[in-house]
């Protein structure tokens, strides 16, 4: 008897809801406040951006911290990081950025090209200070340089590329935040944000979001005052790129304006009377005879395209060539 499957219950019993699912209804269709309807939406938008920029997207290499941080690996040996991570890391070094009193203590560094222009926004719209391109050994140790800074926090792109600032923090203690991809070394990097930092989009993308962060804590920017800044200002451009537009728009300028028709009449010259009527040409009859040339003849005298007359030693002239090769070459200085 006890092998045996025990009797279904009856249609009344399996009809009635369980006191657990009532439950577990009420839990879950609660109406949420707005304010976390609002941050689940950004979070899910910022998250689309990320995936729409390749933020996701790593390296076949991956370093031995970095596991965490890894969802899966693709057939071709990519492999694929989680943006839950990485955007509550954004919140992370957001919050700590903010808590720096003086915008300027915060310095964001990039050697790499793709992440300069991204840096330049970044500090333009946050305060801090950017350094891009080539990082000048001793600028965080050395007192002496010019270009000397004491930040209190460090914003880097690749913590490869940027390895030289990133040893000068361990002489300063200085906090270090940096973009890190699945090979990237975390040696004296303390917030790593799990993300593809090769990639002009990606750099751009997560600079932007950060930025973002850091005004809506501020409360410089709010749901009622949205920023208004596009992404599109913080991704790397080429120069080619740049010099075709300059010319594009060069050349759109210069179609544009159509050439004047030419007017003599302001020149203020007296017009003859029924000038424009003839035509101005040596077959017509009464035409002025032409001024020097082959077979044409000599200047009369008192013209303004007469040839001064010869004086000294070049008074005596040379005989006169009678072949008719021209009047403009038949005269020659004496003595030859």
């Amino acid at each position: 008897q006890l092998s045996q499957p025990f009797p279904p219950p009856p249609a009344a019993i399996r009809a009635r809801p369980s006191r657990t699912s009532a439950a577990a209804s009420c839990v879950f269709n609660y109406p949420r406040p707005a304010t976390m309807q609002s941050q689940l939406s950004q979070k899910e938008a910022d998250i689309q951006m990320m995936l729409a920029a390749g933020c996701h997207l790593g390296t076949k290499n991956c370093d031995f911290q970095m596991e965490r941080y890894v969802w899966k690996r693709r057939p071709d040996g990519i492999y694929i990081m989680n943006l839950g991570k990485t955007w509550d890391k954004l919140m992370l070094a957001a919050r700590i950025l903010v808590a720096v009193e003086n915008p300027a203590d915060v310095v964001c560094q990039s050697a790499r090209p793709y992440g300069q222009r991204a840096v330049l926004k970044y500090a333009q719209y946050t305060g801090a200070k950017a350094i891009a391109g080539r990082h000048t050994p001793g600028t965080y140790t050395n007192q002496i340089m010019d270009g000397f800074h004491e930040p209190r926090v460090l914003l880097l792109t690749d913590p490869r590329t940027d390895h030289q600032p990133i040893s000068e923090t361990a002489y300063c203690n200085l906090p270090t935040i940096a973009f890190c991809d699945t090979d990237s070394p975390l040696k004296l990097v303390d917030v790593a944000i799990p993300a593809n930092n090769k990639a002009k989009h990606s750099i751009g993308c997560l600079y932007y979001l950060l930025a973002r962060m850091v005004l809506q804590m501020r409360g410089t920017i709010s749901p009622t005052n949205p920023w208004d800044v596009m992404v599109d200002l913080f991704f790397y451009r080429e120069p080619e790129e740049l010099e075709e537009k300059a010319e594009e728009a060069v050349a759109g300028i210069v179609g544009d304006v159509a050439p004047a028709a030419y007017d003599a009449t302001g020149f203020g010259a007296p017009v003859a009377p029924g000038a424009a009527a003839e035509p101005w040409d040596e077959s017509m009859p009464g035409a002025p005879p032409a001024m020097g040339g082959f077979g044409a003849p000599a200047p009369a005298a008192g013209q303004w395209n007469e040839a001064p007359a010869p004086a000294g030693w070049d008074a005596a002239a040379a005989p006169v060539d009678s072949s008719g090769f021209g009047s403009g070459f038949d005269v020659a200085p004496g003595g030859y």
